[in-house]
């Protein structure tokens, strides 16, 4: 099939997003449309993690967060999540390296409790190798959920407030958002899901209050280079008005 010709077009660096999330979903309906087992699916949907992490970092995106495994997906088949543990180990040995080589940053967020000593050690390793890099932030969600991740600042906050650190009036927003577990790294701009579903399932509740969606029919193991530009195409022709006109907005430009 040859790419269509939009997916060729620069994306200007004004209307490039600076974080992109994606929520990679497909991989067991791929391999169901393939014949194949669930876990075919999920080693498929690797060579579209290299791909989109390869283009989001040449296109100058700073931040990619992936949805690799949610808090709820513990509920899988046994057999499925025992394969899937295997390819997070796998990945972590293999590919943190070549992360490195490329001046990239990997941030892994979620509870680590419940994954076995072996990758929480390799998580750690990863992050320390890659700590330094200055290129695009990688940030992995594994075991994540945005009502933990809300809910553990949250803790955070009072533990605060419980020591005299802090008042119940000194609470704000920010203060919220700096124990976030991406608190410190810009809010997503755009949020990817693949597969044809449209939500957000429990990521990221916090950060995409103003992130913009684009809702891709393709299973992520298609989801390569040619799909990443076209969300950052699509991307680029909204308005983006957070609470504003377009009056203020245009003004705002202008200035």
């Amino acid at each position: 099939m040859t790419a269509k010709p939009t997916a060729q077009i620069p994306v200007a660096a004004g209307t490039r997003p600076r974080h992109v999330a994606i929520i990679m979903d497909g991989n067991n309906r791929w391999a169901k449309a393939h014949k194949l087992k669930g876990v075919a699916g999920h080693k498929a949907g690797v060579d579209s993690v290299k791909a989109v992490v390869e283009t989001c970092a040449r296109e100058g995106v700073e931040v990619l967060t992936l949805f690799a495994f949610s808090s709820e997906n513990w509920r899988r088949p046994k057999d499925e999540v025992s394969a899937l543990m295997r390819l997070f180990l796998i990945a972590l040995e293999r590919e943190v390296r070549k992360l490195h080589r490329n001046n990239l940053r990997l941030r892994m967020i979620g509870d680590r409790s419940a994954f076995s000593p072996a990758i929480q050690d390799h998580m750690a390793k990863a992050e320390e190798l890659t700590r330094h890099n200055t290129g695009m932030t990688l940030v992995i969600a594994a075991n994540y959920g945005g009502h933990w991740d809300i809910t553990q600042a949250t803790q955070a906050v009072a533990r605060q407030v419980q020591s005299g650190e802090l008042s119940p009036a000194d609470i704000t927003e920010d203060v919220i958002q700096q124990h976030l577990s991406i608190g410190d790294l810009p809010m997503p701009d755009l949020l990817i899901r693949t597969a044809g579903e449209q939500r957000i399932s429990n990521f990221l509740l916090w950060h995409l209050a103003y992130t913009e969606f684009y809702f891709s029919q393709v299973y992520w193991p298609d989801f390569k280079a040619e799909q990443m530009r076209e969300a950052l195409l699509a991307y680029s022709g909204r308005k983006r008005r957070f609470g504003q006109t377009d009056d203020q907005i245009t003004a705002h430009l202008s200035e």
